[in-house]
């Protein structure tokens, strides 16, 4: 080391600009159902049906229960959702049920979807277990 000169240590982490702070969704669980109906349209998803969960659970806003015809259609209503969830909200959808195509469940925290095959719908009847009674309505 020559005479005269300094070394400082520079801590880059002191440097480094303050990390962005995360910001809050710009989309609502009505904007995140009206695309997941969309979808399901578009992609012929067979006896859609809404349910309300809003005041009953904490668990999500709304539930959606569909048919696809075959394991193969099943399996790609589920993949077209999940792309179009990540393209248009930046939202990544929990999953489950996609490699059997039976029965996929897709979790976007306000909107549960579940995709059946309709034998495995009819066997589990999900929609009478959530479903509000006409008279109780």
């Amino acid at each position: 080391m020559q005479e005269g000169s300094s070394l400082s240590y520079i801590d880059p982490a002191a440097s480094a600009a303050p990390a962005p702070k995360p910001t809050a969704p710009t989309y609502t669980a009505d904007d995140v159902l009206a695309l997941v109906l969309q979808s399901l349209d578009d992609d012929k998803a067979e006896d859609v049906v809404q349910i309300d969960l809003r005041g009953r659970t904490a668990m999500a806003d709304y539930m959606v229960i569909c048919s696809g015809r075959s394991s193969r259609q099943v399996a790609a209503i589920s993949e077209k959702l999940l792309v179009r969830l990540k393209d248009e909200f930046r939202l990544t959808a929990r999953s489950e049920g996609k490699e059997t195509g039976d029965w996929v469940l897709l979790d976007t925290g306000d909107v549960v979807v579940h995709i059946f095959r309709p034998e495995v719908r009819e066997f589990y009847q999900l929609e009478s277990m959530w479903q509000v009674a006409p008279d109780a309505a």
